[in-house]
């Protein structure tokens, strides 16, 4: 890895002269952001130089404790990498310190310039270099969804909706694809328009979903797979922020709610070849795609129930695994069916794609993306063949399979060579100790149900 030229930053602090600081953002296991704060007058040294962060960045679980388990802490003496950043990610964060706050994406590397083997982008990037060996890159569009809920607490101290700014009723329908709540939350929503466009990032659309305070954002489709989880990961962060902005929370937790739908990350991919074609699409148009796009299928299909540990990555995300809440509980397929695991979008022939729908919002984007890309180079490189595609209520005609246990999930991954090979066994050793460890901690803790239900019963 050699250090970028200082240009970007010396033309980004010529043309913003009020910014005063920079934060220096990387992603970790969980999708949470962590870095450091610089001045600007240390932005060129950081280009030039890089910025140091011990590799127990990636050790740590969502309360920020160090996992020993990952052995990237105490037993590598906590040591330091040095993390370069991503080019063409800094840009001005509008919402903080009215205007004068810029954030730079980071990427950790070994001493001598090569990928740190535990950093989410790289992991990534290991997949989209198997597959371009073999001359094909993704297309990949990205879809959260997200709950904006109340900062005060109801009276039993749990979340609660907000109260809309337009008529100060707090919501309690579901009100899908309303244009109404659309109108009330019409400030919260343009500003993170207009700051998504300072910061470049491609918004699509932006519509209600089915519960009360919850929307989903679009991200327009990208031919780099990397730029397209970047942008994710600096959505969700944008949303976050502009919504305390506005005296809400916004929360991407799988289930917020136990009796509403949780929040789900849904990706689009397609394949081009070496001419920019669509493998997926076929030449003479036929809706049902080609040889290829079902055995993509196949590989996703085959690798899914493996897969859970990294669509569902805490104890949380499993509780959105509930019947009749629109998320897929077995591995399947159809053609514009919302009821299974992957669809097949109606629309023109040269966007022929895939829809996942089984990931939760609180995937990490980056090690969502690539154990999709695994499973797709999985069936690819097999020729497998899916099962017949399903037609009508998937939920009626398929029993739930997918596992909704996290410790089964982590045994399924623990055990699948093919992930294993794909992701890098190191990574997984890492991401594994850290999951468990978690678990562990999770388990800990009595819940007020338990209370409720068990004190004085038993």
């Amino acid at each position: 890895m050699t250090s970028l030229p200082v240009d970007e930053a010396r033309d980004f602090l010529d043309h913003h002269p009020d910014i005063e600081s920079i934060d220096l953002l990387i992603s970790d296991l969980n999708g949470v952001i962590r870095g450091k704060r610089i001045g600007r007058h240390n932005l060129e040294k950081a280009y030039r130089e890089g910025v140091n962060l011990p590799a127990s960045v990636f050790a740590l679980d969502i309360l920020g404790n160090t996992i020993e388990e990952t052995e990237l802490g105490l037993s590598i003496g906590d040591s330091d990498r040095v993390c370069h950043p991503v080019p063409g990610s800094l840009m001005p964060s509008p919402w903080l310190r009215q205007g004068r706050q810029a954030q730079l994406l980071m990427s950790m590397h070994e001493p001598d310039g090569g990928r740190f083997f535990a950093d989410p982008r790289h992991v990534l990037a290991r997949q989209l270099e198997r597959l371009r060996t073999k001359g094909l890159n993704p297309v990949v569009a990205v879809e959260m969804e997200f709950y904006l809920i109340d900062r005060e607490r109801d009276a039993l101290g749990m979340v609660q909706p907000p109260c809309s700014p337009a008529t100060g009723e707090r919501a309690s329908q579901s009100q899908l694809y309303s244009i109404n709540e659309l109108d009330e939350y019409a400030d919260f929503l343009e500003e993170i328009q207009d700051t998504a466009r300072v910061q470049g990032l491609p918004l699509d659309t932006t519509l209600k979903e089915c519960a009360p305070g919850q929307f989903e954002i679009n991200l327009i489709h990208c031919d780099d797979a990397l730029v397209a989880c970047d942008s994710a990961v600096l959505l969700k962060r944008l949303i976050k922020g502009v919504a305390l902005a506005h005296g809400f929370e916004a929360t991407f937790m799988a289930k917020p709610y136990g009796r509403e739908a949780g929040n789900g990350t849904h990706v689009h991919i397609s394949l081009l070849d070496a001419a920019g074609d669509n493998v997926f699409a076929a030449a003479d148009g036929d809706p049902h795609g080609t040889a290829l796009l079902h055995q993509a299928i196949a590989g996703l299909i085959d690798l899914m129930p493996a897969s859970m540990a990294m669509f569902a990555p805490n104890i949380n995300s499993f509780r959105r695994f509930q019947p009749g809440l629109y998320v897929p509980m077995a591995p399947n397929w159809g053609f514009d069916n919302r009821s299974v695991a992957l669809r097949i979008p109606s629309g023109p022939n040269a966007a022929r794609r895939i829809e996942h729908r089984v990931a939760g919002a609180d995937a990490n984007p980056y090690l969502l993306l690539a154990t999709l890309l695994a499973g797709i180079d999985h069936g690819l490189a097999a020729e497998l063949t899916p099962p017949p595609p399903i037609t009508g209520n998937a939920y009626d005609q398929c029993e739930p399979s997918l596992t909704n246990s996290w410790y089964h999930a982590l045994e399924l991954l623990e055990g699948s060579r093919a992930l294993n090979d794909a992701l890098g066994p190191d990574f997984v050793h890492v991401y594994l100790a850290n999951r468990r460890a978690e678990r562990n901690h999770a388990l800990q803790n009595v819940s007020r149900l338990e209370y409720d239900w068990y004190l004085r019963h038993v």
